[in-house]
């Protein structure tokens, strides 16, 4: 069932919802997709979670997919800073643990893992288990230092709007580039799903970042490296990634996962490229099967919060 929440200041959230299990459910599941994103692309994954005895709910990002947009047109994706998004998760969080079954579990794509660890560094959220999906943790910078291009992603905020996309999608907006899902999945199947999707809901369809999005996203990644953030992460987080990720940094990835005190890694090489969970089946089934291991530890655990 799709529907909307609201936000504390009113603005209108798509999300999708699986009803509950005949039998009993092992606890909730509560998905977020990455920048540009949206949660039809992981309609496959969600409906296996609920398969499984898991009440399954995903949602969007204020601003993107069917969530309304915050920049000057239609195909930018903006934010005025990540903690806007931050808040909309703790909003949101607390009244959907609080209308379904324990124990509950986070998962994130991408942007999404990205802001799911970063709740969980600040305490916004407690789940009992975390699931990031290749989260984006760091970019590729050509060897230059993120504090340099933090400083140059500043810089163009000043030279312009904000608002204004920061790198060049395609001739006609709102069209994909050539060679795209060569940075996605090695399964035309799945990518062509995401096609019909933005083809047949236009409200989907979101572009490149805006220039202001980039400079929030080095300095919400650079408030995660700080000495002590990770470290004080308490919940189980378990993190599916690829060494050879195109669009973000595995070292990242895997400096953040050593950092954790109860993070693990399950790691696939050049077979997988950014979307694991929309890769060829020989891949997919493997990061589903390390998942849905994680998530029985989970349920078996039961819950231990309630905020």
């Amino acid at each position: 069932m799709e529907g909307f929440w609201h936000a504390e200041d009113g603005w209108p959230v798509r999300r999708i919802d699986w009803p509950l299990p005949d039998v009993g459910a092992r606890g909730s599941i509560l998905f977020l997709p990455g920048r540009g994103d949206c949660y039809e692309k992981y309609l496959e994954t969600l409906d296996h979670w609920s398969k499984q005895g898991w009440r399954v709910t995903a949602s969007d990002w204020r601003g993107q997919a069917g969530s309304g947009r915050l920049g000057m047109d239609a195909v930018t994706g903006h934010v005025p800073d990540f903690a806007v998004w931050v808040a909309d998760l703790a909003w949101f969080w607390r009244r959907w643990v609080a209308e379904t079954p324990g124990p509950h579990v986070i998962a994130g794509h991408s942007m999404g893992g990205h802001l799911v660890l970063r709740a969980l560094a600040e305490k916004a959220i407690e789940p009992d288990g975390a699931i990031l999906s290749a989260p984006m943790l760091g970019f590729h910078s050509w060897g230059l230092p993120s504090w340099l291009m933090h400083s140059i992603a500043g810089l163009m905020t000043h030279l312009g709007d904000r608002r204004r996309p920061a790198w060049k999608w395609s001739e006609k907006p709102g069209e994909v580039p050539e060679g795209r899902d060569m940075l996605l999945t090695h399964d035309p199947e799945r990518y062509g799903d995401e096609l019909w999707w933005r083809q047949h809901r236009p409200e989907l369809v979101m572009g490149p970042g805006s220039w202001g999005w980039v400079e929030r996203a080095y300095a919400s990644v650079r408030g995660l490296e700080k000495p002590g953030v990770l470290e004080a992460v308490e919940s189980p987080v378990f993190v599916v990634a690829t060494d050879h990720d195109k669009l973000v940094a595995y070292s990242a990835i895997e400096r953040a996962v050593r950092r954790l005190p109860r993070g693990e890694l399950f790691l696939f090489g050049e077979e997988a490229h950014h979307e694991v969970l929309r890769e060829v089946d020989a891949i997919r089934n493997l990061a589903i099967e390390a998942i849905d291991g994680f998530l029985s530890l989970v349920a078996s655990r039961g819950t231990k919060r309630s905020s």
